[in-house]
């Protein structure tokens, strides 16, 4: 498919992802404004906090969790399971648990656990079961609109998340980092949307590459969760496999795989996201990593993060990687909101 064929995306984009996308600065904005007003109750003494999720509610505390690591006073987790750790035992802990529609069973198995240990709580949703047993615990609910999906809904997810933690006193107050995001997001998002030819959308001419490939995305320190944010997003946009691999870790046994089978190397496309305040040595890592996935024949570009700031270079790698996954579906000629496969699964598990 063109992909400067605008008229067409609007035939294939029948749930208009693409708004979606276009509009995850104001989203971000929206829940900076309403995690500054959302009730806390008698949240304290917090030692350790948990958040607990799934699928696109997860990620967002993926992103906080890495981002505030070198400045946070407690150790935050993030869980992607049923039940919780044993080391949550009492109200020492803090659970955000966080549910786009309300109804996450693994998700509502983790408030239900924090219930019984007598964790401290605090529900994240839109609504659904969640919300009423936020309501019926008396725990403080933070509600939000949004009709997407919960993909879509990450900026509410992380900023909530980020507010909450700032409000708390277990992170340094962010926002000036959070507006060099914002604006940094917004520049970057004129050569990336649709209109964009794809002489000038990087992000288009990086979907190019994807098409008939297995994309492979790589990324370390703040920057890790985002490669599996492409990754995800690939998957539920584009209905495409693709990988992603953290470094350092991936220099401790990834490169050892990169031998056999040889045939698959060349349709193959690694993607390095890089940016100015990675850790210097990952950053060396980044590019004796890509030499020598080269020499072995894979296709490798780098995407280097704009902006001054480290939550700025954080989410417009992001944001850069989300019109990648949203123009990669337009190249295979899908609609990038529907994902049946989940929606099958979900049925398959409620028999």
């Amino acid at each position: 498919m063109d992909l400067d064929d605008v008229k067409n995306f609007e035939i294939l984009d029948q749930g208009r992802m693409i708004d979606e996308i276009d509009g995850l600065p104001a989203q971000m904005d929206a829940a900076w404004d309403l995690g500054g007003r959302f009730p806390l109750g008698e949240i304290s003494g917090v030692r350790q906090v948990v958040l607990a999720g799934m699928g696109g509610s997860a990620i967002g505390a993926d992103l906080v969790s890495s981002y505030v690591a070198p400045m946070a006073t407690v150790p935050i987790i993030v869980w992607r399971d049923y039940d919780l750790p044993g080391f949550v035992a009492d109200a020492s802990t803090l659970v955000i648990v966080s549910s786009h529609s309300g109804n996450t069973e693994e998700t509502l198995s983790a408030f239900d656990r924090a219930s019984e240990v007598g964790a401290q709580l605090i529900a994240m949703t839109t609504g659904g079961d969640l919300a009423k047993r936020a309501d019926d615990s008396g725990s403080p609910l933070w509600r939000f609109d949004h009709l997407g999906q919960p993909r879509a809904a990450v900026g509410f997810s992380f900023t909530l998340i980020l507010t909450l933690l700032t409000r708390l006193g277990l992170i340094p107050d962010p926002e000036l980092e959070f507006e060099d995001a914002m604006a940094s997001m917004r520049s970057q998002k004129v050569s990336l949307k649709a209109s964009s030819p794809v002489s000038s959308n990087p992000a288009k001419r990086i979907a190019g590459q994807f098409i008939g490939r297995w994309p492979l995305i790589l990324g370390a320190g703040f920057l890790a969760p985002v490669a599996r944010r492409w990754r995800t997003q690939i998957a539920e946009l584009a209905k495409s496999v693709a990988q992603f691999e953290f470094l350092p870790e991936a220099d401790h046994n990834m490169v050892a795989g990169v031998v056999n089978p040889e045939a698959l190397f060349a349709n193959t496309m690694a993607i390095f996201l890089d940016g100015d305040h990675l850790h210097e040595r990952n950053r060396a890592r980044l590019d004796a990593t890509r030499q020598i996935l080269m020499v072995e024949g894979f296709n490798t570009d780098v995407v280097r993060a704009a902006g001054a700031s480290r939550l700025a270079q954080q989410w417009t790698s992001l944001h850069y990687g989300d019109y990648a996954a949203y123009y990669l579906a337009m190249g295979y000629g899908v609609d990038p909101t529907p994902v049946e496969a989940i929606e099958d699964l979900k049925r398959r598990l409620s028999v």
